[in-house]
């Protein structure tokens, strides 16, 4: 992926900013480290007595000067250096697609020098067919489905990427998920709302009528994880294909106009054939 790319780079810049920063603060000076014998250094100190007196203020502040740029310089490369990773940080935190692709860089790494094992085979597997079930699901969704730690999903989504076996794409904050096998019809159905759970979501709130159901009796009804119920809630929600049937802090959900439409869309299309 690009942005795992992009990641790298910016780490490896701030780094080597920090040491530049470090190496100009401690290093000695052309001063400190000049070795005189003591007839050189008399004749030296005779020499700085018979010079000028404003010929040595303008030696002493271009010395000055040289420390204050040696300075500047120190603190501007350790500042930007500080300021990538804080920003890489930050960005982890609010944008998912960041987070996904820091994780990629810099943790999955260190996961893969860990020897591969049966666990980490059918950890591999488990993601796969939650995929081929789920196809478009974000990297949040898919990792609290599983069970899963960040490290080790973004670990296993980069090896099956780098193999060929699963695609993904950036959309908006998140970055999604599908298994490569798809054709290019699958692909481009996956990302309309209408599919897979959200179907079966939007077909079991139509049974419920005007009255709905809460996110509970939705979960009860589809044996699925509260996690994965709100990602796909959340995504008919965005597509105004449901909308609250009360109020309060749990509504009940129901189905839009617009869902209601898309629905028999899909319905005419399964009758001829059409897998939506």
């Amino acid at each position: 992926m690009k942005d795992v790319t992009v990641v790298r780079i910016m780490t490896l810049f701030a780094i080597s900013a920090i040491l530049s920063s470090m190496w100009i603060t401690y290093s000695p000076s052309e001063t400190s480290v000049l070795s005189m014998d003591d007839e050189s250094y008399d004749l030296t100190l005779e020499a700085e007595h018979a010079a000028d007196s404003n010929e040595d203020d303008g030696g002493k502040g271009g010395t000055n000067e040289g420390r204050y740029s040696e300075f500047y310089l120190s603190s501007g490369l350790l500042a930007g250096g500080i300021g990538i990773i804080g920003s890489l940080i930050l960005g982890s935190f609010v944008l998912e697609f960041v987070k996904v692709a820091v994780l990629a860089a810099l943790i999955s790494p260190l996961v893969a020098g860990v020897k591969s094992s049966r666990d980490d085979i059918l950890t591999r597997g488990r993601i796969l067919g939650y995929l081929e079930g789920n196809a478009g699901i974000h990297f949040s969704a898919l990792r609290d489905g599983l069970g899963l730690a960040n490290g080790v999903t973004s670990y296993h989504l980069h090896l099956l990427e780098s193999h060929g076996k699963v695609i993904s794409w950036r959309d908006g904050k998140l970055r999604r998920y599908a298994v490569s096998k798809l054709s290019k019809e699958e692909i481009g159905r996956i990302q309309s709302p209408i599919v897979g759970t959200r179907l079966a979501v939007l077909e079991i709130l139509a049974e419920s009528g005007q009255i709905g159901l809460t996110g509970k009796e939705i979960q009860n009804k589809m044996s699925i994880s509260r996690q994965l119920l709100s990602h796909h809630l959340r995504e008919l929600r965005q597509s105004e294909m449901v909308e609250a049937a009360s109020s309060g802090r749990r509504p009940k959900w129901k189905v839009s106009e617009n869902g209601t439409n898309t629905l028999s869309i899909s319905k005419e299309m399964s009758r001829v054939g059409v897998t939506p």
